[in-house]
């Protein structure tokens, strides 16, 4: 689950990491006011939406009095925000922070994020903030640095000496950094988040430590722990099909791809859109139906995929284990019946009751393609999205 800016902030803020004042505002009449509040000259608006490079859209302005922040905030506030993560359709802004406008001497990046390989927290930062991490990776990779936290042991003071002595920090600022890690690596792990991220990390004139910008993702799986965090979520910035699905106990998560995939266990479904790819294709979505779904499950797994446009095709790919194949198949038939499934369809089973959810999709009278196995599948939906079926 990710958040917004203004909300991983304020708990930032209750784990003692620096953050500039702020408040968020959800009219242009909120915002004068909330730059009343804060009571500076210099201060700047930020759109809030879950994606970055919001500078570079225009989602981003210093302003200088409270009626300035009022002018931006009503043209910033309905606006179709474009930026790099939200793909050509954007994002409509709802809501802006406001917040105070330091004195800015040095950016930084700093991050947390779990590595699964080592099965460790990584903190990661480098002296290129402000810009993508991923950018940085991919022209100079050298310039980030990571040092690997053991779980166990947590973070302890040298880490935080080593990266800021990586950084070029000198004197009480190494301290400072290091304070400020570990707090951060405090609010990781007491939140159960999947992601941290402060780009830039700011040093100002009089030697103060702030996040300028934050990003938090929790992961899914802890938020029964946290019901506080999981009240945060906005469901304004997720897609309505994967709101839907996981009302129905389904994993979705689209993509830009035209072929629509349902498949049971994750493993699977990322070896089926890999095989797509490898044979000319782009899968639409990832769709996990589970290992024990109904028929009901199923219908509407189809019902999600269907209401995505771009689908002009859709795999189903089945290994029966738990989920027997004769239950898919009837969810299939009942889906064709119901929703009138207007792409080609290629289904591949196998596992347990192969043989009877064959029988079932064959005498149907519905025009199913079968697959012999994943390849086959593959071939047979890519072809058939091409018009060779």
């Amino acid at each position: 689950m990710n958040i917004h800016e203004y909300q991983a902030k304020e708990l930032m803020t209750r784990f003692g990491v620096a953050v500039p004042n702020g408040r968020p505002a959800f009219t242009p009449d909120e915002a004068y006011a909330a730059a009343q509040q804060l009571g500076v000259s210099r201060l700047v608006v930020k759109a809030q939406i879950h994606a970055g490079g919001r500078g570079k859209g225009g989602g981003v302005k210093l302003v200088n009095s409270p009626e300035e922040v009022k002018e931006v905030a009503s043209r910033m506030i309905g606006m179709n925000l474009v930026t790099h993560q939200t793909g050509p359709e954007g994002r409509i802004v709802r809501k802006v922070y406001v917040e105070e406008a330091g004195a800015i001497e040095k950016e930084l990046y700093l991050g947390m994020i779990i590595d699964r390989t080592t099965k460790q927290i990584v903190l990661m930062a480098s002296t290129e903030g402000g810009m993508e991490i991923e950018e940085v990776a991919s022209k100079a990779p050298e310039k980030i640095i990571k040092e690997f936290i053991d779980p166990v042991a947590g973070i302890q003071d040298f880490y935080g000496r080593k990266v800021a002595y990586r950084l070029g920090l000198k004197g009480d600022l190494v301290g400072k950094f290091t304070k400020f890690a570990k707090a951060l690596y405090r609010m990781f792990m007491e939140l159960d988040c999947s992601l941290v991220e402060i780009n830039p990390l700011v040093i100002t004139k009089d030697s103060t430590i702030f996040a300028l910008d934050a990003k938090i993702n929790f992961d899914d799986n802890a938020l029964f722990r946290h019901k506080d965090v999981e009240a945060l979520r906005d469901v304004d910035e997720e897609d309505p099909k994967e709101l839907d699905a996981k009302a129905h106990g389904l994993s979705y998560i689209s993509l830009t791809g035209n072929i629509g995939c349902m498949v049971n266990g994750a493993g699977l479904a990322m070896s089926t859109m890999d095989i797509i790819k490898f044979y000319g294709g782009e899968p639409a979505n990832f769709l996990d139906v589970g290992g024990s779904a109904s028929k009901e499950q199923v219908t509407h797994a189809f019902k999600i995929i269907l209401s995505d446009q771009k689908v002009k095709g859709i795999l189903v790919n089945i290994f029966g284990g738990i989920m027997k194949c004769d239950v898919i198949a009837a969810g299939i038939i009942a889906a064709a019946k119901e929703i009138n499934i207007h792409v080609p369809l290629i289904v591949r089973l196998e596992g347990t009751n192969v043989q009877l959810g064959k029988k079932m999709l064959d005498g149907s009278g519905l025009n199913i393609i079968t697959a012999l196995g994943m390849a086959d599948a593959a071939r047979k939906v890519v072809d058939a999205v091409r018009g060779g079926i």
